[in-house]
């Protein structure tokens, strides 16, 4: 809970609207439409670990970076540090399972989905739900509450075919691709489905 000093006696008290803050803020960012994302990494044991992660952002084109944000605790974010490596996987219009699976607490949760080890990174591949992957190296990172900023150097990245898939106002969407004169096309109702609940900082929770 946000505490807030009292100029009487100099000692901490609970603000009253911290709770409506949070609830505010996370309405707030379902409303900003972003791409899902899956990270994954390879634990010190040799197993593949992943997360479904929309907090997602470029930082510098020279050298090629990008940042991602992890929980702090998940056994992604463990593997991530014990190797200093991670692979981003795009996923396109067709993963929704995909990242419903990376985002709850499955017990293995790459016996769900196809994947493949990527050489010569060795990083997992998630290369039927993920139309684009890029494997990284750890640059630095940012403690920030109950999540870790992770900067990663690209070191690879491979892309094919499709269309992003989407996260926003708690649906998955797919990206309204131009039609033959140019124009945005709006997705139907009948293609949005339900999404998993919003949590601070994340459109789609990673699920560690």
């Amino acid at each position: 809970m946000e505490r807030q000093e009292d100029s009487g006696t100099g000692e901490s008290r609970p603000r009253p609207d911290a709770e409506a803050h949070t609830a505010a803020f996370r309405d707030l960012m379902s409303k900003f439409p972003t791409g899902v994302s899956v990270v994954t990494a390879v634990d010190t044991k040799g197993a593949p670990q992943g997360a479904t992660c929309s907090s997602l952002s470029s930082v510098t084109l020279s050298p090629p970076t990008l940042l991602v944000c992890l929980r702090t605790g998940g056994v992604t974010l463990e593997a991530v540090r014990e190797t200093g490596r991670f692979a981003v996987n795009l996923l396109h219009e067709d993963a929704e399972r995909a990242a419903k699976v990376f985002a709850a607490p499955f017990v293995d949760r790459f016996a769900e989905v196809p994947w493949q080890t990527w050489l010569p990174s060795g990083l997992p591949h998630l290369h039927r739900d993920a139309f684009a992957c890029a494997d990284c190296r750890v640059a630095a990172e940012l403690l920030i509450g109950d999540h870790v900023i992770v900067v990663g150097t690209v070191s690879h990245i491979t892309m094919s075919g499709g269309m992003p898939l989407m996260y926003g106002m708690r649906r998955f969407l797919s990206w309204a691709a131009p039609d033959a004169l140019g124009h945005e096309r709006l997705p139907c109702p009948g293609q949005q489905a339900d999404g998993v609940a919003v949590r601070a900082g994340l459109a789609v929770p990673d699920g560690d």
